[in-house]
């Protein structure tokens, strides 16, 4: 699993079904003893969902292959508890679903191929639905549905040993209900993938020591441009909420005093100025005095985009390149030169992502990101529903915290602003980006259910990283006063 040497890891292990498979097949105990197993994890929320088994309907759909074994198993255990329980076999259930109070879907696992449809459930009957391993017909390791399929919605699903890609993305993850990861005694530990949770995150989240200096977690921002101060603003505002001392603002070939129109810009932020030309020869005298650079942010497309590569090539601390940054990169042509080094973070979004690979994000958006990464030698955090985060090694960080509330212009920024923040605080690039990705959908998470806008968001990071339940800051000893009387 994915882990910072020798701390906490950062979440779950996330497995593709073939990993499973090499799992399962590695175990030392024999397949009947996992079945058992897995049939009394089923069982258990069975009960759970079902408040208890006597006089219960439950119907069981299974199929021939061990997803199937496993809801024999738990038909066996639900029926010795006391519940009435018909089992039906995955190729012979009727159109329309038996009267019942739950349905156990073990007709199809993580490695269905094909296409099936669910029986029809009548408008008059509610039953409770739970999933075994995964929602029958969802890819386990996309989240794709078929065409032709139709699965059933679960309440809930339970999954073995860890967690499958395809609970996590889209459509697959609509069907899951709520997610348990039940643990029957498989080793895990070769898991590359791992789904980022409040307790990692924040056993890593950085905080201030005594002792500690703005510059020891300084940023240095060059973004913006005539008309795009907002997403400048936005970065330099991400990067202060999430911890970091000092941040400078530059914009190439515009004045400081340009860049405060409106009042948008913090003003606790430094802006200095950069020529418009040859800004790195201007940069390397301060450079090393900062932890990170966030570079790209509404600069538009008329900066020389060897700029932007010569900034990446060059910095001595890590570089954050987002929003035009990206695409002025993949312009100069310095992503086919060779490796960038994994001390840079680029951050695309599903077009950004087009304009650097030359085409759109395939279904399986893990292998997609971990390409890029692969190919380019850099960290990728490709944005979505569920954010894939992928080092050039190929270990993956996921991040399913957020909603559709972070569908809005500028909480990309807000996120680029975090990363750099975080690798300005020492956590390393590959971290820094899934832990910056997690606590922006934490934040949103704290937002207003209608009208969230970007600087809401930023706003709301201190309050998602003490939700999380990071630390507070280092301070001196509390001075009390001695009674000596």
């Amino acid at each position: 699993m994915v882990d910072v040497v020798g701390r906490m890891p950062l979440g779950s292990p996330v497995v593709t079904p073939a990993e499973m498979a090499r799992i399962d097949a590695a175990a030392p105990e024999p397949v009947e003893v996992l079945i058992g197993r897995a049939g009394r994890a089923v069982a258990r929320r069975a009960l759970d969902l079902l408040g208890g088994a006597y006089g219960r309907r439950v119907v069981v759909m299974a199929g021939k292959g061990n997803n199937g074994n496993d809801g024999r198993a738990a038909a066996a255990v639900l029926q010795q508890a006391g519940a009435r329980v018909e089992v039906l076999a995955a190729t012979e259930v009727p159109a329309e679903l038996p009267l019942c109070d739950l349905v156990i879907d073990a007709a199809y696992g993580t490695g269905f191929r094909g296409s099936w449809s669910a029986p029809r459930i009548p408008a008059d009957r509610t039953p409770l639905v739970l999933a075994v391993d995964i929602p029958s017909g969802v890819d386990g390791t996309t989240g794709e549905v078929a065409e032709g399929t139709r699965p059933l919605w679960a309440d809930a699903t339970v999954t073995f040993a860890a967690v499958k890609p395809g609970l996590l993305f889209t459509p697959g993850s609509s069907y899951v209900g709520s997610l348990t990861v039940a643990d029957i005694g498989l080793d895990t530990s070769s898991a590359t993938m791992t789904l980022l949770d409040d307790v990692g995150v924040a056993g890593h989240w950085p905080r201030r020591e005594v002792g500690d200096h703005k510059w020891d977690h300084a940023v240095w921002v060059v973004a913006g441009g005539p008309g795009m101060d907002g997403a400048a603003a936005l970065v330099c505002a991400g990067a202060q909420r999430s911890g970091a001392g000092y941040v400078r603002l530059s914009t190439p070939g515009v004045a400081p005093e340009a860049t405060t129109s409106g009042g948008r810009v913090p003003l606790e932020v430094v802006r200095t100025a950069l020529p418009e030309r040859d800004w790195w020869a201007a940069m390397t005298a301060d450079v090393t005095r900062f932890g990170a650079l966030v570079v790209g942010n509404g600069m538009g497309s008329s900066v020389d985009p060897v700029e932007v590569a010569t900034l990446v090539d060059r910095s001595p601390v890590p570089v954050v390149v987002d929003a035009d940054g990206l695409r002025l990169l993949a312009a100069s042509g310095r992503l086919s030169a060779g490796r960038l080094g994994d001390h840079v973070v680029l951050t695309p979004h599903d077009g950004e992502f087009t304009a650097l690979c030359g085409h759109a994000p395939g279904i399986d958006r893990v292998a997609e990101t971990r390409a890029l990464a692969s190919s380019c030698g850099a960290v990728v955090l490709l944005k979505g529903p569920t954010t894939v985060v992928a080092s050039p090694s190929g270990e993956v960080l996921l991040s399913t915290s957020g909603d559709a509330r972070l569908a809005t212009a500028g909480t990309g920024d807000v996120l680029a602003g975090m990363v750099g923040s975080l690798c300005a605080q020492g956590v390393p690039p590959f971290h820094a980006a899934g832990m910056a990705a997690y606590g922006h959908g934490r934040a949103a998470d704290l937002g207003w259910s209608q009208g969230l806008v970007a600087s809401d968001l930023a706003g709301l990071v201190p309050a998602a990283v003490a939700a999380m339940g990071v630390a507070r800051p280092g301070g001196n000893a509390t001075l009390r006063t001695i009674d000596r009387s």
